[in-house]
């Protein structure tokens, strides 16, 4: 049996999602809304989500759009 690595970046979007459906944030809020929730870690994931390409004033639903994460 063999185990999948799930890329950080899917975790992220997996909770973002779930704020989501729990009607916490709205698709179609910045990310940088996702801030206030993250708190210590978000210079982290603020980080990523720029290498990635993304601005913090990008809707939320552009950050749950994405099908892959690959790094190039």
């Amino acid at each position: 049996m063999t185990q999948q690595v799930i890329h950080p970046m899917v975790k992220l979007q997996r909770n973002v999602r779930s704020l989501v459906e729990s009607k916490i944030i709205k698709p179609s809020d910045s990310i940088w809304k996702i801030a206030l929730l993250y708190g210590d870690e978000w210079q982290h994931w603020k980080q990523e989500l720029q290498d990635f390409g993304f601005s913090m004033q990008d809707p939320i639903s552009e950050l749950l759009a994405v099908d892959a994460w690959d790094e190039e």
